[in-house]
């Protein structure tokens, strides 16, 4: 009991971490986004090494990454999984700080749906009859955002896609999350410091006072300690109840982008969300009462 109790504090410590992140990016939007996504990479790596180390887990980092060299399936996909991030990391920094968080939400509350249609496509996983109607309206959602303002929400899509995909490699090569995050930030860090390094030769970063350069090393931890936290709750509660907390962060940041930064919220934006809030409440009671008949069938 203590357990769940402590599992239930940390996972809601990370969704809580990820639905304010937005404004630590705001903090930073006179940078450009592919600035921040390059010292974003280098600060998340060098962390990661750092609590590697502090945990004493750096003989297990590179007995992964001698693992990884002879597995070259695994690393194939490591390195997809690293550019996939990336992407999505880019994608999301550029919608804060373009005023698209409201789309950005929009994403996220996608994202579960998108994680079981490709189990069902790649996995060949079952797909559930509520499961089925669940897709279907978060599809009519797309397209009444997509009639109303004439062009595809791309934001929401490709945040959406790109973490799925993410997600569903992880799943396949099963990794640490630690270990994880650190090889993943270890393959792009060499582009990253690359790109800062021609930042220099250009002086953008000459322009950068302390309190920019202390956010930009402060955007490691940022990265990090959300994933270490979710890693820490997954262990100690049920997929259940870790479903649900995952609304917490796309509702903090629909939140701070209609309330606090006063993005438009208008009609198509409430018939869309309310098929995806449907959608979501319709696919996580059915995925509950799936896994309570599983349990009960195998008592």
């Amino acid at each position: 009991m203590e357990n769940k109790k402590l599992g239930t504090i940390y996972a809601l410590l990370a969704y809580v971490l990820w639905g304010i992140l937005p404004l630590y990016w705001k903090l930073l939007e006179h940078i450009e986004a592919k600035e921040i996504l390059s010292y974003r990479i280098v600060a998340s790596f060098f962390f990661m090494i750092a609590l590697l180390i502090v945990q004493k887990s750096w003989s297990t980092f590179l007995h992964t990454c001698r693992l990884l060299w002879r597995e070259k399936k695994r690393a194939i996909a490591l390195i997809v999984a690293s550019l996939l991030i990336s992407v999505n990391w880019f994608i999301y920094i550029w919608a804060v700080n373009h005023n698209h968080m409201v789309e950005a939400s929009l994403g996220y509350y996608m994202n579960p749906l998108l994680n079981v249609l490709l189990g069902v496509v790649v996995l060949k996983e079952r797909l559930y009859k509520w499961q089925a109607v669940s897709f279907i309206l978060a599809a009519v959602g797309v397209l009444l955002m997509t009639i109303e303002y004439g062009k595809i929400p791309w934001v929401a899509l490709s945040l959406a896609c790109s973490f799925a995909l993410y997600s569903l490699v992880k799943k396949v090569i099963s990794i640490d999350a630690t270990i994880g995050l650190t090889v993943e930030t270890m393959l792009v860090t060499p582009f990253a410091l690359i790109f800062i390094i021609h930042s220099f030769g250009q002086l953008h970063v000459a322009s950068f006072s302390f309190a920019t350069m202390l956010l930009l090393v402060g955007a490691g931890p940022a990265t990090a300690l959300p994933l270490l936290y979710f890693a820490k709750g997954a262990q100690h509660i049920s997929l259940t109840l870790l479903g649900f907390l995952q609304y917490i962060s796309p509702t903090l940041s629909l939140l701070l982008g209609v309330f606090l930064f006063h993005e438009p919220f208008t009609n198509a934006h409430v018939y869309a969300f309310s098929c995806i809030w449907t959608a979501l409440l319709l696919f996580s009671l059915s995925s509950t009462r799936e896994r309570r008949r599983g349990k009960s069938l195998n008592m």
